[in-house]
């Protein structure tokens, strides 16, 4: 089956026009756009995004990046993003979806490229709920190399909505919490939280943060009305923290979460989140995105039941190769 009325070309630095596209689109993110792409330095990856036009007006965008594994050259999401794959109109018909993986295999390998990689955003990144870009990839040859589970809240309309839908436990630590004297507000303190995540990621995992703090507080100097810092205080030392990336127009993602142990007992986490909650129900957000609680398909069982007893459920957060 040919696709012949749909063209490609690398990406040339209009980012004026790319950034809108983002914003319009069905499945556009934060993520996808050349101002969040554009903060890694010069030389960490090398872009290598893509555009598909349809009678002279874009229908596509694919944000990626050469990269070289096992001395074979791979296409894939970018690596600077948590998500990536094809963004594209909400009216994207199933024909085009079909003719856009066919062109991005055609263009690859012509290209040299040795396999293409992607990660898809969840479904309730997307304004109108679609599998067809799924299919399409499925359909020529593309399968999946990891499924990881995200956890997500679905908010209602107050507060009080949503605390019903906490477990006892959960209830019975928010107000345990409030009686410790925790308090939870926005903040611009991310030195200070920095320091908690960095302690608490070494201690459980050995990582570092996927961001340093300069790049941290650059990205919120980038995006001032879409990165926000939640703390938790206690006598005014931050003890818990959150920072929350506005990803659409109705879902809000927890990228960071972190405590200081020694704090614990006062439940900061939870009042926290339940403050982080009325918020985003205040900011009329539909979703809220805890983020995966699996790495490599692989779950954290505590992480996941204590997403859960928020009143959370699951969504994919897919990744999909073809090797040509």
């Amino acid at each position: 089956m040919k696709f012949d009325k749909i063209k490609v070309e690398q990406f040339k630095n209009n980012t004026t026009a790319w950034d809108s596209f983002v914003q319009s689109a069905n499945n556009g993110t934060i993520f996808h756009t050349r101002k969040f792409l554009g903060y890694h330095p010069p030389g960490r990856f090398q872009d290598h995004s893509l555009v598909f036009i349809k009678k002279g007006k874009t229908i596509s965008l694919f944000p990626s990046a050469e990269v070289l594994e096992d001395n074979k050259r791979w296409l894939i999401s970018h690596p600077g993003a948590s998500v990536g794959s094809l963004v594209v109109r909400e009216n994207l018909a199933f024909s085009d979806a079909l003719g856009l993986v066919d062109l991005l295999i055609s263009y690859a390998n012509k290209n040299g490229f040795d396999g293409i990689r992607l990660t898809q955003p969840p479904t309730i990144y997307s304004k109108r709920l679609s599998h067809y870009i799924d299919f399409a990839l499925l359909q020529n040859g593309f399968s999946y190399v990891k499924r990881e589970i995200s956890s997500v809240l679905f908010l209602e309309n107050s507060i009080t909505e949503n605390l019903s839908k906490f477990k006892s436990t959960h209830r019975t630590a928010v107000r345990k919490a409030e009686k410790s004297g925790v308090e939870v507000k926005l903040s611009d303190d991310f030195a200070s939280f920095y320091e908690i995540l960095k302690k608490n990621l070494s201690i459980r995992h050995g990582v570092s943060p996927t961001h340093t703090l300069d790049e941290l507080v650059y990205l919120k100097e980038l995006f001032p009305d879409k990165i926000h810092l939640f703390g938790a205080f206690i006598e005014n030392k931050m003890v818990a923290g959150v920072v929350n990336f506005t990803v659409t127009e109705n879902v809000v993602l927890a990228f960071y979460i972190s405590h200081d142990e020694d704090y614990q007992e006062s439940r900061p986490i939870n009042l926290l989140f339940y403050k982080i909650f009325e918020w985003a129900i205040k900011e009329k957000f539909a979703v809220f995105d805890f983020g995966i609680f699996t790495v490599d398909e692989k779950p954290n069982m505590g992480l996941a039941r204590f997403k859960e007893n928020f009143g959370a459920s699951g969504q994919f957060r897919d990744t999909l190769a073809i090797r040509l």
